[in-house]
């Protein structure tokens, strides 16, 4: 209950505006039967035709009431409902994009996704319905029974009897129902993963006649979602039908022993209608109860799995640093640095014992076979991940003593399969940076972009489609490294980001670097020597160890490893 009090309390006013109103609305409702019975035991008897539509009137006026009062409840409860859950959605949104590497890979992206969309829609139907429904119905409940055992205690007793068993009924099933629904939730995240992975990569199911596989994949989990919501659902309903059952059953009472006190002269038969329609009010708001319960279980559900992510704690605070950095005049440092992905385990590091300098307006290209670690390097530099061991220095600062923001604005980067927004291409090249269309322009013409992008009619205001597909995938590598340039970066991390490109422009890219942006620091991750050889020094990597390191010439001379890779290039040219 704690999410859902901490989003609606900004809006308690309105809250507790639009419930006031349903009570009223409730309230008006419930006067409706007890004026009917007024008029066929008390007015109709009387033989006078104005008194019966005097009261007729107001038994009009009162259902017009609750009419105009519920609607405009239930209006307010929209409009609580919908901006708490705006609220909720944004510090979820912001949170995730403010988690560590290790915390989003423990949530997973098909989780996220599904606790964004069916999570806080279930929370937002729950904070909407409880405050009509969570009115109505115990007021209905209560006030109905005050009505009826007014008007004929004997005959409430029925009631009194019926309702707290159907009351015991809804609440030891909805305790049951709590956790299923969270199974089923947990389900739910294994299939949005299924589909991704196959939305993503259908090219791949297609090439390969896998769809069959990938179908079966998909069948064995969508068979698990299924089973467990039948499973959750099917519990959630027994109250409903048994409801029913004893709401069939009580009438039958009600029916029964009304008309032997009407024959023996001891209630009025208005007494009898007007306790049938309390008495179907009454059932309905149990039924509604339940209903309630059904909702709650699957917003509590919900609530939590939001929740859990909302309260994760930090596992990256900043550090102040020790003060025993013994800057040695490096802008990028890594000394001795261990990694590995998997926190608490005796797995294989990612990294093993890394150690290099880049000073300011140097360059580092990095070299080495796929898993090699190439990428971790970066992710540890940009502290998307805190090295096991170890220190990865900026400045002569230890990474962990920045503030997250202080520390990425110095890069300009472009990662392996980075993403094309569906924007127009000035909106990707200054992602909402403040750079003008001049900035704009000259990192495009820098990244080798700008003659493809002005051959289109509206030039940089052409739209870009989901993930670019409407690109080629050297377009793209252009825009992502236009991207990076535009805010002129202090240092430029380029990962893999020229592997679309064919030889002469990847050439006159790295003659741009090198002319336009000779004072910034440069990463460069590459799979083809030719991209990294003009760096002031190279690294080589082999299972999360530098085998070899120096420049383009000391490594063919000194690496085997380097020297064959640079051959097999050199030959296939």
């Amino acid at each position: 209950m704690e999410l859902f009090i901490r989003y609606l309390r900004p809006y308690r006013r309105l809250l507790l505006a639009g419930m006031i109103i349903k009570l009223f609305g409730t309230l008006a409702e419930l006067s409706i039967p007890y004026i009917l019975e007024h008029i066929i035991d008390r007015i109709v008897p009387a033989g006078r035709i104005f008194p019966v539509l005097l009261w007729g009137f107001l038994m009009i006026f009162m259902a017009f009431v609750t009419a105009v009062l519920n609607i405009t409840a239930n209006r307010r409860a929209v409009d609580v409902s919908s901006r708490a859950i705006y609220d909720l959605r944004g510090d979820f949104f912001r949170k995730t994009m403010h988690l560590s590497g290790t915390r989003f890979d423990a949530f997973g992206l098909p989780s996220l996704q599904s606790r964004m969309t069916t999570d806080s829609y279930n929370v937002q139907n729950f904070m909407a319905r409880m405050q009509t429904m969570g009115v109505r119905t115990p007021i209905m409940l209560i006030g109905g029974i005050l009505v009826t055992m007014i008007m004929d205690p004997s005959l409430s007793l029925i009631l009194i009897v019926l309702v707290p068993l159907l009351i015991a009924i809804v609440i030891l099933v909805s305790l049951k129902g709590v956790p299923l629904f969270d199974k089923v939730q947990r389900h739910l995240d294994d299939l949005i993963r299924i589909m991704r992975e196959n939305i993503s990569g259908i090219r791949v199911v297609k090439a390969l006649s896998r769809e069959d596989h990938e179908r079966d994949r998909f069948n064995a989990e969508n068979d698990a979602l299924t089973q467990s919501d039948i499973l959750a659902n099917t519990i959630m309903a027994i109250p409903g039908p048994s409801m029913q059952l004893f709401l069939n059953g009580g009438l039958s009472f009600v029916v029964y022993f009304g008309a032997l006190r009407v024959n023996s002269g001891q209630t009025r038969p208005g007494v009898i209608l007007a306790f049938l329609t309390y008495f179907n009010l009454i059932m309905m708001s149990v039924m509604g109860l339940n209903r309630i319960f059904v909702m709650f279980s699957k917003a509590k559900a919900s609530a939590d799995r939001m929740q859990s992510v909302l309260s994760d704690l930090p596992d990256q605070p900043i550090v102040p640093d020790d003060g025993t950095s013994d800057d040695t005049g490096a802008l990028i440092e890594f000394r001795n640095v261990d990694f590995n992905y998997f926190v608490g385990t005796k797995s294989e590091n990612a990294l093993t014992g890394i150690s290099f300098r880049v000073k300011e307006g140097d360059s580092l290209g990095i070299l080495g076979p796929t898993g090699s670690g190439k990428s971790t390097i970066l992710h540890l530099l940009m502290r998307f991940y805190d090295c096991t061991s170890g220190k990865v220095l900026v400045d002569g600062r230890d990474v962990r003593s920045y503030d997250k923001d202080e520390l990425r604005r110095m890069f300009g980067v472009v990662f392996q399969n980075d993403i094309i927004f569906a924007d127009t291409i000035s909106e990707n090249i200054s992602f909402g940076r403040d750079v003008d269309k001049a900035g704009i322009s000259f990192a495009a013409e820098a990244a080798m972009a700008k003659d493809f992008i002005e051959e289109y009619p509206d030039s940089y205001l052409h739209k870009a489609q989901v993930k670019g597909v409407n690109f080629s995938g050297g377009q793209k590598q252009r825009i992502l490294i236009a991207r990076a340039l535009a805010a002129k970066p202090r240092i430029l991390i380029l990962d893999d980001a020229s592997s679309a490109l064919d030889y002469r422009t990847d050439a006159a890219l790295r003659r741009n670097l090198r002319n336009h942006y000779a004072d910034t620091t440069m990463l460069i991750v590459a799979q083809r020597i030719s991209s990294i050889k003009d760096m002031s020094n190279i690294i080589v990597l082999d299972n999360g160890r530098i085998i070899a390191s120096g420049t383009h010439e000391e490594l063919l001379a000194a690496s085997p490893y380097y020297r064959q890779v640079y051959e097999s290039q050199m030959g296939s040219v």
